[in-house]
C-alpha cells in the first residue's frame, strides 16, 4: 500500500445515514493506518482547501456518527463544469491534493457528485497525478442507477410510509366534522419512489394514502378532483401524497416557482401541498390540511431503517477498500440478489455508467389508476424500510447525538478566487 491520505466530502442534500457512510469510511481508512482529511462543506472545502484533520476526532466519537443525522463536514450544491470550462478549478483541486498529499479522493453524494468524481478522475490521470476516485453513493430519492437501492432513501421511505399511516388515523379520528382532505408533500423532482414509499401505509384501496401524485405521471386536475371527490363519498375521509416534482402533461412542474434555477440547473419549486390542497378546498369546498415534511424526511435518524444503515456503513468500508486497491471511478453500489427473504451485496460499478443518469419509477410499479402502486412496487419497498436502529438516547429524552471538534488543517496555499 502506498503513502498518502485519504480526502473525504459530502455532496447535495444530507440524509438520515450519511454519517454513517463517513463513519465507516474513517474506521475502515483507520484499520489500514491511512489518515483521512474532510474537506469542508463539499467540494468547495477542497477548493477552498479547508479541510478538517478526522485523526484529531475520538474512536468514540467517529462511532457515534453512526447514529447522527446531517453532515458532519457540511455539504454543498455546487456543480464543476467540465474541465474546459472550469480549468482553474480543476487545476486548483489538484494543487490542493498534491500539497496535502491526496492519493485517495471519495466523493459522497448522488449523480452530480459521480460526475465531479469522474470528472476529477480523468483530469488527474492526464497530469499524471496519482490519483484514485470514488463515487459513494448517497440520495433519499432513490435515482441512481446501476444500483438497487441508495442509502438514505431506506430510511426516509420508513419516515414517510410511518408519518402517512400515523396521520391518516388523526384525519381518520376528526373527518366527521373537520378534515375531509390531508395533503403530504414528498420530496423526489423527477423520480417518484419516496411518494411511492407512502403507499406501504396501507394496503387496501380505502387505506391511506388513497391518491398519490407521481412525477412520472401527468397531472390531470378534472381525473384528480374526481378521485378525491369519489373517495371522501366513499370512506368519508382522503389522504393525498404528492411529489415535489409532480407535472402537468406539458412538462411544467406544478409547483414552478419562477425563481429560476440552482447550482445544479435544477428548477426553483415553490410548494406543490400547498397548491394541491388550495384546488381541493375551492374546487370541491372540503376542508382541507396539508403539511410539507421537507427537511424532516432526511433528517429523521430516530425513525431509520436497520437495512439502510446496514447498506449506508457497507459502501463507506467498500470505498475505502476500494481506493486503496487503486479501483479509480467507480462507485460501490448495491445489488439485490434476492426478494424473500431480502439479501443483498456490494459490488464496484463505473462512474461512466452512473454519472448524471437517472432512474425513475418503473410503469410497473405505478397501478392502472396511476395513483398507487403495486405488489412489485411493494416487494421492491419493503425490505428496504425493514428493521429498527434507533439512537441512543440522553437523560432528558433527548437523541444523543455527536458534534465533532472538527480542527482544521493548517493551509499550504494562497486563498483561492
Amino acid at each position: 500500500m502506498g503513502k498518502g491520505t485519504l480526502l473525504y466530502a459530502q455532496s447535495g442534500g444530507v440524509t438520515a445515514v450519511i454519517n454513517a457512510t463517513a463513519s465507516a469510511v474513517i474506521q475502515a481508512a483507520r484499520a489500514k493506518k491511512v489518515k483521512v482529511l474532510a474537506a469542508r462543506n463539499g467540494i468547495l472545502g477542497a477548493l477552498r482547501e479547508d479541510l478538517v484533520d478526522t485523526s484529531k476526532e475520538t474512536a468514540a466519537a467517529i462511532r457515534a456518527l453512526a447514529h447522527t443525522p446531517g453532515g458532519a463536514f457540511g455539504s454543498c450544491r455546487y456543480k464543476l463544469k467540465s474541465p474546459e470550462q472550469d480549468a482553474a478549478k480543476y487545476r486548483r483541486l489538484l494543487e490542493v491534493l498534491k500539497a496535502h498529499d491526496v492519493r485517495w479522493f471519495l466523493y459522497n453524494g448522488g449523480n452530480d457528485s459521480a460526475d465531479t468524481s469522474l470528472k476529477l478522475s480523468r483530469m488527474a490521470a492526464e497530469s499524471g497525478y496519482d490519483l484514485t476516485c470514488i463515487g459513494v453513493p448517497k440520495t433519499v430519492d432513490n435515482d441512481l442507477v446501476v444500483t438497487d437501492t441508495c442509502p438514505g432513501f431506506g430510511s426516509a421511505a420508513k419516515y414517510t410510509a410511518v408519518s402517512v399511516a400515523e396521520a391518516a388515523l388523526d384525519v381518520a379520528a376528526m373527518a366527521d366534522t373537520s378534515t375531509k382532505v390531508f395533503v403530504y408533500e414528498v420530496m423526489g423532482r423527477h423520480a417518484g419512489w419516496l411518494a411511492a414509499a407512502a403507499g406501504l401505509a396501507g394496503q387496501g384501496r380505502d387505506e391511506a394514502p388513497q391518491v398519490i401524485l407521481f412525477p412520472e405521471v401527468a397531472y390531470d386536475e378534472a381525473k384528480f378532483l374526481a378521485r378525491v371527490a369519489e373517495v371522501v363519498k366513499r370512506v368519508g375521509w382522503c389522504v393525498v401524497v404528492v411529489s415535489e416534482g409532480l407535472r402537468h402533461a406539458d412538462g411544467r412542474f406544478v409547483a414552478d416557482a419562477g425563481g429560476g434555477t440552482d447550482a445544479f440547473g435544477h428548477s426553483q419549486l415553490g410548494g406543490v401541498g400547498p397548491a394541491i390542497a388550495a384546488t381541493v378546498k375551492d374546487r370541491l369546498g372540503l376542508k382541507v390540511h396539508w403539511t410539507v415534511p421537507d427537511y424532516l424526511q432526511r433528517s429523521a435518524r430516530h425513525l431509520a431503517s436497520k437495512t439502510d444503515l446496514a447498506q449506508a456503513q457497507a459502501v463507506g468500508a467498500k470505498a475505502v477498500e476500494y481506493a486503496l486497491k487503486g479501483m479509480n471511478g467507480v462507485m460501490p453500489v448495491i445489488v439485490r440478489t434476492s426478494d424473500s427473504p431480502y439479501r443483498w451485496k456490494i459490488e464496484p460499478a463505473p462512474l461512466e455508467k452512473i454519472a448524471n443518469a437517472e432512474k425513475k419509477m418503473p410503469k410497473s410499479f405505478i397501478d392502472r389508476s396511476g395513483y398507487g402502486i403495486t405488489g412489485a412496487c411493494r416487494r421492491y419497498l419493503q425490505p428496504l424500510v425493514r428493521g429498527e436502529a434507533p439512537p441512543p438516547f440522553r437523560p432528558d429524552g433527548l437523541p444523543a447525538y455527536v458534534r465533532l471538534r472538527l480542527v482544521p488543517v493548517a493551509r499550504k496555499l494562497a486563498p483561492f478566487g
